[in-house]
Order: C-alpha cells, then sequence, then structure tokens
C-alpha cells in the first residue's frame, strides 16, 4: 500500500490536544472523530497534516503549495459557522486538483438542505413525509399551517446531528406548531422544515461508493422504555446523551428481523436515494419503516460522523472491514472520484 500525504481537514477548534490518549478521557468525546481517523492514518502508516479551518480558506491553499499532499481528508462539517456553505471548501480543493474524502460539492448542497432533497426524491418517487418550510424572517401564514398532516416534526432546514430537534419539536395542531417554529427561529437563526411524523422503526443504512455501491449493515434506533403514547424521534438528546438513553431504555443495535425481502428492497432503495442526490465518497440514509411495511426516507446525511463508535463503523465492522481498512477504503474513494474539472 503506498503510503499518502494526508491533509486533514478539521473545525479549528476540533484539533484533538498532543496529550489526549486515554479513551476515558472526559475531552475524547468532543474529539473522537478527529482524534480516531488521525490514528488510524497513522496505523497505515501515511503521513498526517492537520489543517484547522475556521472562515478563511487560506491555510489549505498553503498547505497545498508547501506540503503537496495526495489527497484532503474533509471532516469539516461547516464553514464560516454556517452548515450551508460545507460544499465551498470541496469545490475550492476541485478548483485546486486536490482528491478529498467524501461527498463531491452538488452532493452536498442537495442533501444538506433537507426540503430541495425531499423534492428531488419525491419527483423519482421515493417516499418522503410531507413538509412545509418557514424561513427566517418571515411571518408564518396561518393558511399554510392550518391544513399541514398533523402531527409534525418541527427541526431546521439544514443541520445536522439533531440540532434543535427536542420532545417539543412534535407538535400536534397549528398553534403547537407556530410556536416551535418561532422558537427554532430565535435559537438558530435560520430556515425551519417541519416535516409530517411518520410511526414506525428507524433505520440507519451506511452506503460507500461512487458509482460501484456498497450497502452496510442495518442499524437501528430502539425504543425500549418509551411509553405507546410518546412519539419516538431521534431528538437531540436521544443522539448524544447516553445517560438519557440508558433512563429510556433507547439504544442503538443492528437491524431486528425484517419483514421476507425487505432487506433487499432496503438496499435498492438507498442506492436509488443516492444516486438521485448526486452523492458520492460515503452516506447514511435514515428511513422510517412502517408496520404495514412502507419505506420513507427521512434524510440523506452525506459525510456522516465516522468515530468508532459511531453508527456507520459499526456497521462497516459488521460488513468485515476493521477501522483501519475502512479509513483506507474511504480514502481509495476519494482518489479515485470523478472530479468537476
Amino acid at each position: 500500500m503506498k503510503k499518502l500525504r494526508v491533509m486533514m481537514l478539521v473545525h479549528w477548534d476540533l484539533v484533538p490536544p498532543d496529550d489526549l490518549q486515554d479513551e476515558n478521557d472526559p475531552r475524547m468525546e468532543k474529539y473522537s472523530t478527529e482524534f480516531d481517523v488521525r490514528n488510524a492514518l497513522w496505523q497505515l502508516g501515511h503521513e498526517v497534516e492537520i489543517v484547522p479551518i475556521e472562515s478563511d480558506i487560506a491555510p489549505i491553499r498553503q498547505t497545498v503549495e508547501q506540503w503537496q499532499p495526495h489527497i484532503a481528508f474533509n471532516l469539516l462539517e461547516d464553514f464560516a459557522g454556517y452548515s450551508a456553505l460545507d460544499y465551498y471548501v470541496v469545490s475550492y480543493l476541485d478548483m485546486l486538483h486536490v482528491p478529498y474524502t467524501g461527498c463531491n460539492p452538488r452532493g452536498l448542497l442537495l442533501a444538506r438542505d433537507k426540503a430541495l432533497s425531499k423534492k428531488i426524491l419525491s419527483y423519482h418517487r421515493i417516499k418522503v413525509p410531507e413538509f412545509a418550510v418557514f424561513p427566517y424572517g418571515r411571518k408564518i401564514k396561518k393558511s399554510v399551517i392550518s391544513h399541514l398532516p398533523y402531527p409534525m416534526i418541527v427541526k431546521s432546514l439544514i443541520e445536522q446531528g439533531s440540532v434543535g430537534i427536542a420532545q417539543a419539536s412534535y407538535v400536534t395542531n397549528a398553534e403547537e406548531l407556530a410556536q416551535r417554529v418561532e422558537q427554532l427561529h430565535e435559537m438558530l437563526a435560520g430556515d425551519v422544515i417541519a416535516e409530517q411524523y411518520i410511526e414506525g422503526r428507524e433505520l440507519y443504512v451506511a452506503v460507500v461508493g461512487n458509482q460501484r455501491l456498497e450497502v452496510l449493515p442495518v442499524r437501528e434506533l430502539i425504543f425500549g422504555k418509551v411509553q405507546d403514547e410518546m412519539p419516538r424521534m431521534a431528538t437531540y438528546k436521544v443522539k448524544w446523551d447516553p445517560n438519557y438513553r440508558e433512563r429510556w431504555g433507547i439504544d442503538y443495535d443492528f437491524v431486528r428481523p425484517l419483514p421476507l425481502g425487505m432487506p433487499e428492497q432496503i438496499n435498492r432503495l438507498c442506492k436509488r436515494i443516492y444516486r438521485n442526490l448526486d452523492l458520492s465518497g460515503y452516506a447514511r440514509m435514515d428511513l422510517r419503516l412502517t408496520d404495514d411495511g412502507q419505506l420513507f426516507l427521512l434524510e440523506a446525511n452525506p459525510n456522516p460522523a465516522i468515530s468508532n463508535i459511531e453508527e456507520v463503523a459499526y456497521s462497516a465492522e459488521k460488513a468485515g472491514y476493521t477501522y483501519e481498512q475502512f479509513i483506507q477504503k474511504i480514502i481509495n474513494l476519494g482518489l479515485k472520484a470523478t472530479r468537476y474539472y
């Protein structure tokens, strides 16, 4: 295996401290992805240059000119504090003719916007929840919210990681929806989307590849002690608070038995979603499976978290990859990807 010079692009405040070694270190939660990827690259024998990015792309050009990396390992989830601008960085890498890991600019642009991606997929006859968008700074129209298919889930239009999703995001009427939209406008200073709540099992499906796609083993979010009348959804606390999950018997695990033919249906559906949104590298599809066997796409997530304790890494391990092999596969896909220059 060729040893590479890897420019690792990370958010400016997520550079792993030099003294961070112990997995029980409380700081590990913050730096886990950057720490795990960097160590895997070292284990693979690659040279690593970590480049912190905030709102200036000059460090990228400087590193390219002075160090001439073979590839950029892109771990950025925003640029200049805006999630919607993460595609700017990979567009710049395209302009510099520098290969990079993960998704291309067009795929990032399409998938980050939850409304735009749903419109595209609906056109291709892929089931998505009904939705309405509430732009930041605009008055909420009663004529719109009075006819929506309640209950609804209210969340950010572009933010990932369940940011802004809480039990209060589940609304059952126009008054509750208007109140939650106003709260999120104030909290996030950005556009908000309200989506029809789909009752069913929540499945997470990782897809890896460019033209040739591999669907990894399916994971499931299992709600143990949640009462029947309570909504089952991945709130911010569910995603990021292990004590909360333990208290309510909520857990991530490999998928429980599925109806006959459903694994093949999930495989085909996720490949269709991936291709219709022009994704590349790796992504995670968040699905809902209803009791009557219908599959709905909730979100398509390009460049999802890939620390060795995340859903994507667990699925890769189940598929037969060590963590280091999975990181190398991501690099190989980046080196072989079709670019826009």
